[in-house]
């Protein structure tokens, strides 16, 4: 329970990628942690093959608010989440305030929108590499990668190493 009153953000919309939720989702509530739904309302939400989220707030309700973490699932949701102002908002909100914030896969196109990836170090799916790089980040193609308070991830088969790293990054800035 090494995160015991560590309050985490995870981003949904639809067509997201199940693993890339739940497996966070619950390696984080194993740790302890509160883990709140946001969405583009306070909805559900199917993944890529129909599992439904449903989201405990809606973004606009959710600026302003703060979070040990933020956590930016992929699939085709993030290319949805980020038309999305108030949920941009959010991600930006928490890469200035030194909150962890993590993604994974197409996630990564959420710290795109959110102006957060000028001279980061950061991964994600192959697929966005020019994105990111357009972005001003240097891609860098490793299963998780933590540059400050940014953490990111490359694909479902690199969820243990994305998982340890917000868990360690949570633990180590609340010790």
């Amino acid at each position: 329970m090494r995160l015991k009153n560590i309050h985490v953000a995870m981003l949904v919309e639809n067509l997201y990628q199940e693993m890339e939720i739940w497996v966070p989702v619950f390696r984080l509530q194993e740790e302890g942690a509160q883990v709140t739904f946001i969405g583009p309302k306070a909805d559900a939400y199917k993944s890529k093959l129909g599992y439904p989220v449903q989201a405990d707030l809606a973004a606009r309700d959710a600026v302003g608010k703060h979070f040990d973490a933020v956590i930016v699932p992929g699939g085709y949701a993030p290319d949805l989440m980020r038309t999305d102002a108030s949920l941009v908002q959010i991600v930006r909100d928490h890469c200035q305030s030194g909150a962890i914030v993590a993604a994974i896969c197409h996630g990564t196109w959420m710290l795109a929108s959110a102006g957060a990836l000028p001279g980061k170090r950061v991964t994600g799916a192959a697929q966005i590499r020019d994105d990111i790089v357009h972005a001003g980040a240097t891609f860098v193609d490793e299963p998780a990668v933590r540059d400050g308070n940014l953490i990111t991830s490359r694909k479902p088969a690199d969820l243990p190493q994305f998982c340890a790293a917000i868990v360690s990054a949570l633990a180590e800035k609340h010790a």
